[in-house]
């Protein structure tokens, strides 16, 4: 599933398409995706993990679920185009995404400041949210998009092992210190994923997804299917602090 920084690189990729009209529609969405002929792109925003083509009258919004993905320009012929926009200066195919219409103002749908790649992200209502559920392990908190819109499995892993904190820890039972790195490091470690994808190097940065030794301790990860979420959780227990 691509992570808040990849839907930001896709929304740099497309701005050719801003102003645009819709010449040609075609995918196999069980949307009215032809509604979309002869309406012109007015803006393309992102939201956590959600992508926004922005019309006049309403969005539609691409979720890429677990396995989803696009192209510009060149179609993937082994791939069934979900939509297909077509424009005068090239197209744009979304592939085993989710389409659906927003009707309403973005603004009343959407929390702008709880995205962690938005200029308006605020860390004091990130801490509150976190504070609400204190019975919560911080590798559930760390996905749960109303707090921390835009993070993904990858950057949990990441984030935990930066601040030395075991991804099964409970959010109350931190001490405030770490509380306030968690925050930190999600936002940081964030812009540090989008660099290094933007130069092609993300996977050489890695320090604890999918590894299976730890770099600090030369002790073997464990490799886990961590909470609520059940995502594929890669820790230390020598230098990841568990606080229960």
């Amino acid at each position: 599933m691509p992570e808040g920084p990849s839907i930001v690189i896709l929304k740099e990729a497309v701005q050719q398409f801003k102003g645009k009209k819709v010449l040609r529609v075609d995918g196999n969405s069980k949307q009215d995706i032809q509604r979309l002929l002869n309406q012109t792109i007015i803006d393309f925003k992102s939201w956590g993990k959600h992508f926004l083509i922005c019309f006049k009258k309403f969005t539609v919004k691409i979720h890429f679920m677990l396995f989803g993905s696009y192209s510009i320009h060149e179609k993937v012929e082994r791939k069934l185009t979900r939509l297909g926009l077509h424009f005068k200066n090239g197209d744009l195919y979304f592939y085993a995404c989710s389409v659906q219409f927003i009707e309403e103002d973005l603004d009343t749908i959407y929390d702008w400041s709880g995205d962690v790649m938005n200029d308006t992200w605020n860390a004091v209502k990130a801490k509150k949210k976190l504070k609400q559920q204190p019975d919560t392990f911080v590798c559930d908190a760390l996905l749960d998009q109303y707090i921390f819109a835009g993070v993904g499995n990858i950057i949990k892993n990441e984030v935990c092992f930066r601040i030395f904190v075991h991804p099964e820890s409970k959010v109350g039972a931190l001490p405030t210190k770490r509380l306030n790195e968690l925050i930190k490091e999600a936002k940081n470690y964030t812009f540090d994923f989008l660099k290094w994808k933007k130069a092609y190097v993300l996977k050489k940065h890695w320090l604890a997804h999918t590894k299976k030794i730890c770099p600090r301790c030369n002790m073997p990860f464990i490799k886990k299917y961590s909470g609520k979420t059940k995502r594929r959780t890669f820790f230390c227990t020598n230098c990841q602090v568990l606080y229960e």
